[in-house]
Parts: structure tokens; sequence; C-alpha cells
């Protein structure tokens, strides 16, 4: 996560953050109310709906290709442009729920609130990927020391770990169908993990 937000107010105009998103070389901001909660995130793709409706020999119909583009096209406020309500996330949210949401929701970056909606940080897709740089190492002693313990004990004893590149290989004695699902459910939530292969014997 970002701490360092550039946001802008409901009532900032258009030329201010055609400027903003220049100079500061973003491609999104959260527009927050008069209680510092956010409210919406205006993009360049939100500003440049203004371009391509205005633009000589671009059709209305052609342009206006999304939901409230055409009130877009005549806005001069982050209030008009912003797509809203923003879709944001909580600071205690797993990685994992955080990608979900990008890939359902089709954005590119989550505004992190707090319980009151205050924005806290910014977490881009580049943040989401970054746990899958992970040491192996890492994600091996996650696994064998809380993951496994944790849904298995028993059988956590007997088991071996492999972690290459990110994909993890578990060996040892078979286990039960409901085992062997707890077991393979809790690594591949451990953070950084890929893949994960049973070699259940």
């Amino acid at each position: 996560m970002t701490t360092s937000v550039v946001a802008v107010r409901q009532d900032a105009s258009f030329k201010d953050m055609a400027a903003m998103l220049r100079s500061r070389r973003i491609s999104a901001f959260p527009v927050l109310d008069d209680t510092n909660r956010v409210i919406g995130v205006v993009s360049a793709a939100d500003l440049l709906v203004k371009e391509a409706v205005l633009a000589e020999g671009t059709s209305l119909l052609a342009a206006l290709r999304h939901v409230r583009e055409d009130d877009k096209a005549a806005g001069v406020t982050a209030a008009d442009l912003m797509t809203a309500p923003a879709v944001t996330i909580g600071p205690d949210a797993p990685v994992a729920a955080a990608a979900r949401l990008m890939y359902d929701r089709k954005v590119k970056r989550l505004p992190v609130v707090n319980s009151a909606g205050h924005l806290m940080g910014i977490l881009s897709r580049v943040d989401v990927l970054a746990v899958f740089s992970r040491e192996d190492a890492d994600i091996r002693e996650e696994i064998t020391h809380a993951a496994l313990p944790g849904v298995a004990p028993t059988a956590a004893r007997h088991l071996q770990v492999e972690v290459k590149d990110g994909i993890v290989t578990i060996s040892g004695p078979p286990q039960s169908e409901q085992t062997s699902r707890a077991i393979i459910d809790a690594v591949r939530h451990v953070q950084g993990v890929i893949g994960v292969r049973d070699r259940f014997s």
C-alpha cells in the first residue's frame, strides 16, 4: 500500500485535475468529501471522455460507451467526473481479497479506508503482485510452522514441504479426503503461493 496519496476534493476543477495528473505522473486519484471520506475515484480515462466527445469526427455514440459518460463529457468538477461509489478495501484485508476485488470489479487501484471511510492509502495492482516475489524459504516457513499445524496438527509432523518459485509440493503418507482438502486449501492461502501440488503417497 502506498500511504502518500494524491487526492482531490469533490469541487476540484477539470483543469486542476488534468494538470495534477500530468505533474504528479499518476493515472487516477480518490475524491474526498468535506469530512475526508472517499466518495469516488477520478481517472485519466474519466477526463478523456470530454476530449473524445468534443473531438471532430467522433460520433457521440462511439464516444459514450460506458454508463454516465454523457454526464461526464459535460462535467467540470471531480463530483461530475468521478466513478462512484468508490471501490475500497480495509487496511486489514488479505492480499487475496484485494486481488479478487480488483479482478471482479475491473479496477486498477483500491483506496484503502478505515472504518469511518477515511483515506489511509492506495493499493495498486503492482502492490498486490508484489506478494509473489516473496522468498521460497519464507513461504515454506509459514506453511510448516503455521498453515499445516493449524489445520492438520497430527498430519503436519509427517509431511514434507518443498517450495520452488512459489510452487509448493507436499508429500507424505496418504490423507483422508477431508484432511487433504483442508491442507491444500490452507497452503493455497499462504501469501506468495502460486500453485500447490499434493504428492501424498
